[in-house]
């Protein structure tokens, strides 16, 4: 071999690492590549970890499902050629707004369909479908502390939700019914009446919208 030891550490130099991308990579930056797998694993347990105990959280911030005492109806009204019809819905939908959401899309009435759940005398919600535009309303947004639809409502339009030491009232879309013949003051001021149960102030609602008789019969039938 001609020329010095020194002569050839410093032609090594020289020629640098000429694997394939290396090149590209900024001056400073190093990768050890017998690190990588031992991190990762440590970090996919440090993620994982931390799920869990997210959705432990979640599971235990989140109120258990209203039971079937504590249904007091839920029920679909829509109209077919113009007249009013009311149909009772699954009981369990009061605690899912997705499905209910879902069940109200399949009904093919005029304009769509509108849900009403009663639960424990406590609140109400009334859920409107028509195609893909969904809107809601709760009458009281304390209720979403102890009641699993209360809380979809909530988290449908993205509250936060206050204590239940603290003041509630109602919240979402006033105007939800106001082409039925409920305006937005009129189910504001029904729902200031703080001292009637919630499944009376719905009775006095369907009366408004002229569905009184058809959603009485509903009721009866299947929660009565």
């Amino acid at each position: 071999m001609n020329g010095t030891d020194e002569d050839f550490d410093v032609e090594l130099a020289d020629r640098g690492d000429d694997r394939p991308g290396l090149g590209d990579l900024e001056e400073g930056v190093v990768i050890i590549l017998s690190d990588f797998d031992e991190d990762d694993d440590d970090d996919d347990d440090l993620d994982e970890d931390d799920a869990d105990e997210d959705d432990a959280e979640d599971d235990d911030d989140y109120p258990e499902d209203a039971t079937e005492d504590d249904i007091d109806f839920v029920i679909a009204l829509y109209r077919e050629d113009g007249q009013p019809v009311a149909l009772a819905l699954a009981a369990e939908l009061a605690n899912d707004l997705d499905e209910l959401i879902n069940q109200l899309r399949r009904i093919p009435g005029d304009g769509g369909a509108v849900g009403l759940v009663s639960i424990a005398s406590e609140f109400f919600a009334v859920v409107r479908v028509r195609g893909r535009h969904v809107q809601v309303f709760l009458s009281d947004v304390v209720a979403a502390n102890d009641w699993p639809l209360a809380r979809d409502v909530a988290d449908f339009l993205a509250l936060e939700i206050p204590d239940d030491d603290e003041d509630g009232g109602p919240v979402g879309d006033l105007d939800i019914l106001a082409d039925s013949g409920m305006s937005e003051f009129d189910l504001e001021t029904l729902c200031s009446d703080l001292d009637a149960d919630s499944d009376a102030l719905v009775e006095k609602l369907v009366k408004k919208i002229k569905f009184a008789p058809v959603f009485k019969r509903a009721v009866q039938g299947s929660f009565g």
